[in-house]
């Protein structure tokens, strides 16, 4: 059935007080795979059959996992293959940004089952908490009509916003979203919902999706260059999204750029080289809520103003790239966010020819820099993804703490 493709999965360990992580390592073949049989699952993950036959029981009695009709290939033995069930876990994502914020649930694989959206009132968490509880619970109330087990399978909320998080701002600062940052939001979301809640920056939320059901899909190392109102770059290292210490990794929109030719001050990246830089260019109201198809109409058209800020602006992004892979080292940069998928298309191919790096090889198996999704509903399906891939994805961090409990 599945000899004649490579399968792609990690490795368990049949070391005892391992179990948390096997399991992971299991559902994360599966979801990646599609359906395996146990010796397909063995031969992958290198755990020993027996091991593997304990997990596929618990993980079929937690109602994660279904076999499949049995298949029969040639003389050899029948096999029973596996699949997720996708209704065996739910999660609910949320993205709050400076004029909007949108509510996503997924399913185990990924699957957008309902989605919301709701402008955000002037005057900053004081009247948008409301917002986003109603917004939240709208969602919730939808799901249930989907699945009645939805309530009792939702593993958390998972929340993206801009960061950086946890520095001193200044109170009116509209741009840092000073006003949310200095709020208690998680603890408010934890007891408006009844939820797990977790943060990540938007960036991040975008690698999230991407890690899931995007790009970079079955990648281990692999880089997000977020284009929305800011920019910022999610990072999938070893597997596993990292968000540093304080959760401000990729944090590139905070870097000094060189003056432009013809003079002028270092800036930050994203003053130059965001769509709020866009918008202030071509004179567009960020709240305006037809400002994606208006974005998308510009950029299939001759525009001159806008043709000049994507020159401009792909030379700043070109510059990043080469700072990402000469860091990093990823396997590709995705270009993905908030953009129109035209405007997204252009910036790329202005970008190139790329600078030199030493990502420029001739055995690359993917481009240096690729399209990922150009979607408005992308961080807050990230978001979603983020307590699913908290509660199922391997990590070492499993192995860690179940030996520090045994």
């Amino acid at each position: 059935m599945n000899d004649v493709r490579p399968i792609r999965a990690k490795s368990g360990t049949n070391h005892e007080g391992t179990s948390a992580h096997n399991r992971r390592v299991m559902i994360d073949a599966l979801r990646f795979n599609g359906s395996l049989s146990r010796a397909d699952l063995s031969r992958a993950t290198k755990l020993t059959k027996q091991t593997v036959s304990n997990i596929i029981e618990e993980l079929e009695n937690d109602g994660l996992v279904l076999s499949l009709e049995v298949v029969r290939k040639g003389r050899g033995q029948p096999s029973t293959p596996y699949k997720l069930v996708p209704d065996g876990a739910f999660a609910i994502g949320l993205q709050i940004d400076r004029h909007v914020t949108r509510a996503a649930a997924v399913n185990l694989v990924g699957n957008v089952l309902v989605r919301a959206e709701a402008n955000l009132p002037r005057g900053g968490p004081a009247r948008g908490v409301k917002v986003i509880l109603d917004l939240v619970e709208e969602v919730r109330r939808e799901l249930a009509t989907l699945s009645s087990q939805s309530e009792k399978r939702l593993v958390g909320l998972g929340v993206a916003m801009p960061g950086p998080f946890g520095m001193e701002i200044i109170e009116d600062d509209a741009w840092m979203m000073a006003a949310w940052q200095n709020f208690p939001l998680l603890e408010t979301l934890a007891a408006g919902t009844g939820l797990d809640v977790g943060l990540q920056n938007d960036a991040s939320a975008s690698a999230t999706a991407e890690r899931m059901v995007g790009a970079a899909n079955g990648l281990d190392h692999a880089v997000c260059l977020y284009l929305g109102y800011g920019i910022g770059a999610g990072l999938i290292l070893n597997g596993e999204l990292y968000n540093g210490s304080n959760g401000n990794a990729g944090e590139i929109g905070m870097i000094l750029t060189p003056p432009r030719q013809g003079g002028g001050q270092h800036q930050a990246l994203e003053h130059r080289a965001s769509l709020a830089s866009l918008y202030q260019h071509m004179g567009l109201d960020p709240a305006d809520p037809d400002l994606h198809a208006k974005l998308a109409a510009a950029a299939e058209s001759p525009e001159p103003s806008l043709a000049g800020w994507i020159e401009l602006a792909a030379g700043d992004l070109r510059w990043s790239v080469q700072i990402i892979e000469t860091i990093f080292d990823p396997e590709t940069v995705i270009l993905c966010g908030s953009a129109p998928e035209p405007l997204a298309r252009r910036l790329m191919q202005a970008m190139d020819p790329l600078l030199p790096s030493i990502a420029d090889r001739r055995d690359r198996r993917l481009p240096r820099v690729q399209l990922g999704m150009t979607d408005p509903w992308a961080v807050a399906l990230g978001a979603a993804a983020e307590p699913i891939s908290r509660a199922f994805d391997p990590r070492f961090s499993a192995i860690l703490k179940t030996r520090a409990n045994g």
